[in-house]
């Protein structure tokens, strides 16, 4: 069953237990079962993986295996969505914990968490979107579509291994990112190089990578998947994409509506 339902999401939250689990995970990202469960010493280790099921129903923790191990990652994807759909209507009151939730996750969410671990230099981003998976190719690939959802850029290059695609700034006057295709295997995924050029900082660190994965679901629905990682020696790279989540969710809100998500406020 595919998990788009805000309500889903509010009672994940609920439960003071899960928001300690993902306080955690805040803390610092990509952390195995048994490190989840030495940080709730209350809970036996069948309690902490009810309260981690829930959480990945949300789609709220993300699961990567690397080698013997499985990591949990934190996924703000499906509180930007809940946010960006309440926040008009309820500014204050009920949910005033969940946008404080949110807003700590997109503005210091790297910058508490970034470890000299590979799992910590990695960032996970899942959700699902009511698109097949050649809709969401497309979406990741035509400069079109891509202007619509990320800030305007205009996208150049080509998608084949070894090409190299640079994204601009609205009016061509910045180069943003210049990056380099590793794998291409349409519509299931795409690999590249990231390189942040927008700052001095991050254009002076060594490039990271950007992993796109697209699965097909029942019902006319895709599962996407963003895995931005190898970031152990580009902290500063790693800060500033952490707006991830805020263009994934107005690409899904482009696919299924039509528009994307308002332009965000700086």
């Amino acid at each position: 069953m595919v998990v788009d339902d805000d309500e889903v999401v509010f009672r994940a939250l609920a439960d003071p237990t899960r928001r300690a689990l993902l306080d955690r995970l805040f803390e610092r990202d990509g952390l195995s079962l048994g490190e989840l469960e030495a940080s709730a010493p209350h809970l036996t280790r069948f309690g902490v993986m009810k309260h981690l099921a829930v959480l990945q129903q949300a789609g709220l923790v993300v699961t990567r295996k690397q080698g013997r191990f499985k990591y949990h990652f934190l996924n703000p994807v499906p509180i930007t969505l809940v946010y960006e759909r309440w926040v008009g209507k309820y500014r204050e009151g009920r949910v005033t914990a969940l946008l404080n939730l949110k807003d700590q996750l997109e503005v210091t969410q790297m910058q508490t968490q970034m470890k000299t671990t590979a799992a910590s230099a990695t960032q996970v981003y899942q959700l699902y979107i009511r698109a097949t998976p050649e809709q969401v190719w497309d979406a990741i690939t035509k400069p079109e579509i891509v202007a619509k959802y990320f800030h305007g850029s205009v996208n150049e290059g080509s998608y084949e291994v070894g090409g190299t695609l640079r994204a601009w700034s609205p009016d061509h006057s910045q180069l943003w990112t210049e990056n380099t295709v590793l794998e291409v295997d349409p519509p299931r995924r795409l690999v590249h190089t990231w390189r942040a050029l927008w700052d001095a900082e991050t254009a002076a660190e060594p490039e990271s990578r950007v992993v796109w994965e697209i699965e097909r679901l029942p019902e006319g629905y895709s599962k996407l998947t963003v895995v931005h990682d190898r970031l152990d020696s580009s902290p500063k790279t790693a800060e500033h994409v952490k707006g991830w989540s805020y263009v994934l969710s107005s690409l899904k809100t482009l696919l299924e509506t039509g528009e994307p998500l308002p332009a965000q406020q700086s």
